[in-house]
Formats: structure tokens, C-alpha cells, sequence
């Protein structure tokens, strides 16, 4: 609940101040955006689940964030960087719909 929380606030803080994001850093917050969202709903299910951790919750967004830019960096200097921008959407897409489809099972018994 607090992961759902936290992201509601952010939503809201970053439409009321708007922060400029530096150049270079524009292609990677995208990909930094879906990979914490994945964090955040895969969190949201750990919860449902009962098995919730905070710790591995903290851990698995940064690095989830990191890890996601890291891949659109060395993409980017490979000369690649727009597929594998592609793939990790994508692959954060499915985990997402994923955890979301879990989340709907334990709300709505169905």
C-alpha cells in the first residue's frame, strides 16, 4: 500500500513542479518510468500474496530501474539503442500486465 501511495504522490508532486529533465537524460526516463511501475505492481501483488517484504521491494525497484537504463545505454552505443528500448517495454509490458492480472484475481475472486 505505501509502493501505491509513494507512486500517487510522485504523480502528483511531478505534475504540480514540473522538473526539467536534462537532455541526456530524456531517452532513459521512459524506460526508468515502466521499470518502476513494474516494480511497484509487482510489489502490489507480493502484498495480496501475503508475502510482501520491504527490502526486496526497494531492491528490486532500483535495480529494476538501473538495470532497465543500463540496457538502453549500451543499446545506445551499439548503435542499437531503439530496439532494445523496444524489448525492454515490452518485457516489462508482460510483467506488468502480469502482476496486474493477479491483482484483479485477489480483488475480484475472479
Amino acid at each position: 500500500m505505501i509502493a501505491a501511495l509513494g507512486l500517487l504522490v510522485g504523480i502528483v508532486a511531478g505534475l504540480i513542479l514540473q522538473p526539467d529533465v536534462p537532455l541526456w537524460l530524456e531517452p532513459y526516463l521512459p524506460i526508468a518510468v515502466v521499470a518502476a511501475l513494474d516494480a511497484v505492481f509487482g510489489g502490489l501483488r507480493a502484498y495480496l500474496d501475503g508475502i510482501f517484504d520491504d527490502k526486496v521491494f526497494v531492491v528490486s525497484f532500483f535495480s529494476n530501474i538501473v538495470i532497465a537504463a543500463a540496457i538502453v545505454f549500451l543499446g545506445d552505443k551499439f548503435g542499437v539503442g531503439g530496439q532494445l528500448s523496444t524489448g525492454v517495454i515490452v518485457v516489462l509490458g508482460i510483467r506488468i500486465f502480469s502482476n496486474v492480472a493477479a491483482i484483479r484475481r485477489h480483488v475480484f475472486h475472479a
